[in-house]
C-alpha cells in the first residue's frame, strides 16, 4: 500500500520536473543567443556602389554570395546545375563545384581557399578567397582587408595627413584624398571620427604621434566595416569641415568664433551675384558655403574657419539622399544610390577636361531642394548639372527648367526665388543640347525636355538635371561601369564643348 502511494506521489512531480527542465533550456538558449554577437556584414567601395553584404560562417569559416557581391557591378547573371554551378559576369565565366575548393574562371583554375558551397541556388565562397578570385572576374584590383571586413574594388581608397598646425599646438588638420564625411563624437580626452561609407585607408603605422602635449596622438582603425580615427587631447575639441570635404580641422570652439550677419535680403529673393535663399541673409564676404554633405548631428558642433572659397566652374549634384531615397528602382536599389555613384564619376570625366568640379552630395546625406539651389548660387559656379535615375523609359533624358508665372517684379539687385533661373534659361538650353549631341554620338537614346524640375528655377547659373534610364528593360546596366562610363563621358564631353560660353556667363 505505501509503496503504490509513493509511486503515484512520483509520477505527480514528473510533469513539474519536464517545466523545470524545459525553463533551464529555454534560459539556456536565451543566454546563448543575446552573448551571440551582432550580424557580421562585408562593406565594399567601388567607383559603381558602396554597399554592404551579409556574412554567414560555414564550416568555421565567413562567406558571402558571389553573385550578390558582383551584381552592383555589372551584369551578372548565375545557373544552378548540381554540383555545378556557372557565373557569367559580363563576358566572364566562371565555375564552381559543390565541395571543391578549386574553380575555374575563364577556363584557368583559381584557389578558393576554402569549399564552395550552394545553399537554395546560392554559389557561396570563402571570404577569403576574395583576393584572388575577383580580380579574375574584374580585370583589376580588389583588395580585402579581412580584419576588418572591408572590400577595396580598384585604385578606390582615400588616404590622409595629419598635422599640427605650426603657430598653434591645439589645432589639427587632416587632409584627404577625397571628400569625406565622418560622424564624429567626443568624450573626456577623446574625439573620434568613423567612416563608414568612405573607402578611407590607414598609414604606414596606425599610430601617429604629434610634438603637441595638448593633442599627443591619434590611432587609426578599422573594425566591423567601418574606419576610425581616435584622437587624443586634453581639451575639448570640435570638427570644422572645408567646403570641398578634403579638410577636417579640429580645434578648441573658443578658437573658431563665427560672427552672425545682419539680414540683407529680402524674403523670397535671391540676389543677382547669385547669394541668398528663401528667408536668408547674405554671407559674408569671406565666409565660405556651408559643407554640403555634413550630417545634421555634425553641423551643430562644427564652424567653419574664414577663408577664400575655390572656384568651381562646375556643380554636379547628386539628387535625394539621406532619408529621401528617391526611386525604388527594384526591391534592393534606391534611386539615391546610383546618382551618387553617377555623380563622382562625372566628377571625375569633367575634371580630367580641366573642368573643376564640386560633388553637393558625395555621402548618403539629407540636403533641402532649397539648400542644393544655396550651395550652387553661393560657390558662383558656370554650370549646375543635377543627376537622376529612372527604371522606366530608355536612355537619358535631359531637363531645363519650366519657370512657374511669377507676377513678382525684380527689386533692385535681387531676383524672385522661384524664377531665378529666368536670365539664364537660354544658356541652360544650349548646355542641354550640347549633351545631348555628345550622347547621340556614343548611340545613347536621349531626349530634351523642360519640366517644373527643383531646384532647377531657383539656380542663378546655367542649369540642367540628366536623368538615367537603362538602355533596355534591364535594371543591372545602371550599376554597371561601362554604362556609367558611357554616359558620364558624353555629358562632361558637352560641357567642354560649350565650355567658353558657360565661363563668358554673367
Amino acid at each position: 500500500m505505501r509503496s503504490t502511494r509513493r509511486n503515484r506521489v512520483s509520477t505527480g512531480l514528473q510533469p513539474l520536473r519536464s517545466l523545470l527542465s524545459a525553463g533551464i533550456l529555454l534560459c539556456l538558449a536565451v543566454l546563448i543567443v543575446s552573448a551571440a554577437g551582432p550580424d557580421k556584414h562585408l562593406a565594399v567601395f567601388s567607383t559603381a556602389a558602396n554597399y554592404s553584404l551579409p556574412i554567414v560562417q560555414r564550416q568555421g569559416q565567413d562567406y558571402v554570395g558571389l553573385l550578390e557581391l558582383l551584381d552592383p557591378l555589372g551584369t551578372v547573371s548565375a545557373k544552378s546545375d548540381p554540383p555545378r554551378w556557372r557565373l557569367h559576369y559580363n563576358s566572364v565565366l566562371g565555375e564552381f563545384f559543390v565541395g571543391k575548393s578549386r574553380a575555374r574562371v575563364q577556363g584557368r583554375d583559381a584557389d578558393l581557399s576554402g569549399k564552395f558551397l550552394m545553399e537554395s541556388g546560392r554559389g557561396l565562397v570563402p571570404l577569403a578567397s576574395l583576393n584572388s578570385l575577383l580580380p579574375r572576374f574584374l580585370g583589376g584590383p580588389a583588395t580585402l582587408h579581412e580584419e576588418s571586413n572591408r572590400l577595396f574594388i580598384g585604385n578606390i581608397a582615400t588616404h590622409f595627413t595629419a598635422s599640427i598646425s605650426a603657430d598653434d599646438p591645439s589645432r589639427l588638420t587632416f587632409h584627404f584624398t577625397a571628400p569625406v564625411n565622418p560622424s564624429v563624437a567626443s568624450e573626456p580626452g577623446k574625439l573620434r571620427l568613423t567612416f563608414r561609407r568612405e573607402p578611407l585607408t590607414g598609414p604606414a603605422s596606425p599610430m601617429l604621434t604629434f610634438g603637441s602635449k595638448i593633442i599627443p596622438s591619434a590611432d587609426y582603425s578599422e573594425n566591423n566595416g567601418a574606419a576610425e580615427i581616435e584622437v587624443t587631447t586634453s581639451i575639448p575639441l570640435i570638427a570644422s569641415f572645408s567646403p570641398d570635404g578634403r579638410t577636417i580641422t579640429l580645434g578648441p570652439p573658443k578658437s573658431v568664433p563665427v560672427k552672425s550677419q545682419p539680414a540683407t535680403n529680402p524674403p523670397n529673393s535671391v540676389a543677382a551675384n547669385g547669394t541668398g535663399a528663401p528667408g536668408a541673409s547674405a554671407p559674408a564676404p569671406n565666409t565660405p558655403a556651408p559643407v554640403p554633405a555634413q550630417s545634421n548631428a555634425q553641423s551643430s558642433s562644427t564652424n567653419l574657419q574664414p577663408s577664400t572659397p575655390r572656384r568651381y566652374f562646375a556643380i554636379v549634384d547628386a539628387s535625394h539622399g539621406g532619408n529621401d531615397r528617391g526611386e525604388a528602382l527594384s526591391p534592393t536599389l534606391a534611386e539615391k544610390d546610383i546618382t551618387v555613384a553617377f555623380a563622382r564619376r562625372l566628377r571625375q570625366e569633367l575634371e580630367s577636361r580641366g573642368i573643376t568640379t564640386l560633388v553637393l552630395r558625395d555621402s548618403d546625406a539629407n540636403l533641402s531642394l532649397d539648400d542644393r539651389a544655396y550651395f550652387a548660387n553661393t560657390t558662383h559656379a558656370a554650370v549646375y548639372i543635377a543627376l537622376h535615375a529612372a527604371s522606366n523609359g530608355h536612355g537619358v533624358r535631359v531637363y531645363t527648367a519650366l519657370l512657374p508665372y511669377s507676377s513678382d517684379d525684380d527689386r533692385g539687385p535681387f531676383r524672385s526665388w522661384t524664377t531665378a533661373q529666368s536670365s539664364s534659361t537660354s544658356l541652360s538650353q544650349v548646355a542641354a543640347g550640347s549633351v545631348a549631341t555628345e550622347l547621340r554620338k556614343v548611340q545613347i537614346t536621349v531626349r530634351t525636355l523642360t519640366a517644373p524640375l527643383r531646384p532647377l528655377n531657383n539656380v542663378t547659373t546655367a542649369a540642367i538635371a540628366v536623368e538615367v534610364a537603362p538602355p533596355a528593360s534591364s535594371l543591372s546596366p545602371l550599376t554597371a561601369p561601362d554604362y556609367q562610363q558611357l554616359i558620364a563621358g558624353a555629358v562632361a564631353n558637352g560641357i567642354a564643348d560649350i565650355r567658353a560660353q558657360l565661363g563668358a556667363a554673367p
